[in-house]
């Protein structure tokens, strides 16, 4: 295959759609995506069987975590279409603007408007390939979506169950499947600038370390998460136990999953050992400071590559501090700037650490699971953004759009 020949011609076909998706009213698209939800229900049967190739052919190479995040169930292509639903419910982006008028007379409005081609690519979870395409038509923009080669056969079939909404709609390139496992592809869309005006990489830290280091189109980083939860003295410690559990143990393959513990001193003996034994069966396996060995005796020693490695799985690595300070010194030296954790009853505390951890969520008595599209309210996520421009946080509709002036004047001329 010749890849850059492939690639532009999706482009291309992307282009054309985008501007007609551009110029479409909000009644227009959320009832091209209620059809595509519907897609979604009548095709479950296919999508499950597809699935069902990838995950057999990937059952010898990818570990628990990776599998559960490459599988679909029935319920798992429900929820897809449920959330499908619930993005073309939004209220639309593109309706929203600013306005003034300056000494000159000029009318000046800041329109929100489209990108026109974005581009994505991702590993294992075949979700995002419906997350990305009805968040992208919801806000007027055309996308092209390269999943891994491991989940390719999960991507065709969730592609297909959406294509005969938008070839009804005069769209067939709006949402289009990198239908290759071709690695050149992601070449030729990382150099594509000028056609494509956006890339998101979305998966793990060497697919991102890559896109951002040879990107020639404009990036918006979704990082990985080595995320922290600290108990503070001040914590009710059973809410922090349901927390942790909740923070490590309910999915622990995602980005949002809890990977470090930290706990302060002064609970440290009262806490720690129960933490470990509730989480031990859970299936985790603990790894801790040296005070924290003394406590827990079953644990294993945590080395400096512990703390910022992001574990996606059944581990967990707990730190012993001294108190707040220490924990907002340790997690703004290690995390990966996704999301934070406190548990405590202290308001001052709490204010300090949200104040201060370098984070895109930070939360207050409140699993680090919460961070998502879908729990913000945004019906549905491309990614969460860690970095700082020009978005930050679970990006949803909002920050798929950009802005424009458009000036309106009645003759002026500037002297």
């Amino acid at each position: 295959m010749d890849a850059e020949k492939y690639v532009y011609g999706l482009l291309d076909d992307a282009t054309a759609a985008g501007r007609k998706l551009a110029s479409m009213d909000a009644k227009g698209r959320e009832a091209l995506l209620m059809r595509m939800a519907d897609g979604l229900d009548k095709g479950i049967g296919a999508i499950i069987r597809a699935n069902a190739l990838d995950v057999d052919a990937a059952k010898a190479k990818m570990t628990k975590s990776e599998l559960d995040r490459l599988m679909l169930t029935p319920q798992r292509v429900k929820a897809i279409a449920s959330d499908v639903r619930a993005v073309a419910a939004l209220p639309d982006p593109l309706q929203k603007e600013e306005s003034w008028t300056v000494p000159s007379g000029l009318r000046i409005r800041k329109v929100r408007v489209p990108f026109g081609v974005i581009g994505v690519v991702y590993e294992n979870r075949p979700n995002v390939t419906i997350d990305i395409a009805s968040l992208c038509i919801k806000s007027g923009n055309a996308c092209i979506l390269r999943g891994s080669a491991s989940a390719l056969n999960s991507n065709r079939a969730l592609a297909a169950a959406i294509a005969p909404a938008l070839v009804e709609a005069g769209l067939r390139g709006a949402a289009a499947l990198v239908d290759t496992p071709d690695r050149a592809a992601v070449d030729v869309m990382m150099k594509a600038r000028g056609r494509l005006d956006l890339l998101i990489p979305r998966g793990g830290a060497g697919l991102i370390k890559h896109t951002v280091e040879n990107s020639r189109v404009p990036v918006i980083e979704t990082g990985t998460g080595n995320c922290h939860v600290f108990v503070d003295d001040g914590a009710d410690l059973e809410m922090a136990k349901r927390i942790v559990i909740n923070a490590k143990t309910q999915r622990p393959s995602v980005c949002n999953a809890e990977e470090k513990l930290l706990v302060h001193r002064g609970v440290a003996s009262a806490f720690i050992p129960g933490m470990a034994a509730a989480l031990r069966e859970k299936g985790v396996e603990i790894r801790g400071c040296p005070e924290t060995l003394k406590l827990v005796p079953f644990a294993k020693p945590a080395t400096e590559e512990d703390w910022p490695k992001e574990y996606l799985g059944l581990i967990i690595a707990i730190k012993v501090v001294a108190g707040v300070e220490e924990a907002i010194a340790h997690i703004n030296k290690y995390n990966s700037k996704h999301t934070e954790a406190i548990v405590t009853r202290n308001e001052q505390n709490a204010r300090l650490f949200t104040q201060n951890i370098d984070a895109a969520a930070v939360m207050v008595n409140a699993s680090t699971r919460f961070t998502d599209g879908g729990q913000f309210g945004f019906g549905a996520e491309v990614g969460i953004s860690t970095q700082k421009l020009h978005a930050r946080g679970p990006m949803g509709l909002h920050e798929l759009t950009t802005y424009k002036y458009i000036v309106e004047g009645t003759g002026q001329v500037r002297e």
